[in-house]
């Protein structure tokens, strides 16, 4: 029964690491936009009218998008807390490097940590 649920675990991961990918990405793809709109009508001598409306609504679509991913990650801390109520806590499930590493670095490469000295006030 654990394998199951570790099997459906990983598969919302992955669908959930693919959905917060395409929000990023669109994210900056429509940043993208914004911003070269203004520049290239300045570029072809347009006045600011010119295509004020399409700047608009690529900046609700911007504002959107951020609505969508702060909803993704409120997802991903929730389903967090779903992975601990089916009993897979202490389960790891590799996000394709999303969130920082866990460890130092140090101990990673077989050294241990140590105290060196102490610290006294004054």
């Amino acid at each position: 029964m654990l394998k199951e649920r570790r099997m459906v675990a990983e598969q919302i991961a992955t669908a959930l690491f693919e959905a917060e990918a395409a929000i990023d990405a669109a994210l900056s793809k429509t940043a993208q936009l914004t911003g070269v709109m203004p520049a290239l009508r300045a570029q072809a001598g347009l006045s600011a009218i010119v295509g004020q409306g399409a700047v608009d609504r690529a900046t609700q679509a911007i504002m959107a998008l951020a609505d969508a991913r702060r909803a993704i990650v409120e997802t991903h801390k929730e389903l967090s807390v779903a992975k601990g109520q089916a009993g897979l806590g202490a389960v790891a499930i590799d996000g394709g490097g999303d969130k920082p590493p866990t460890t130092t670095g140090l101990l990673d490469e077989g050294r241990s940590l140590r105290a060196v000295g102490t610290v006294r006030a004054a």
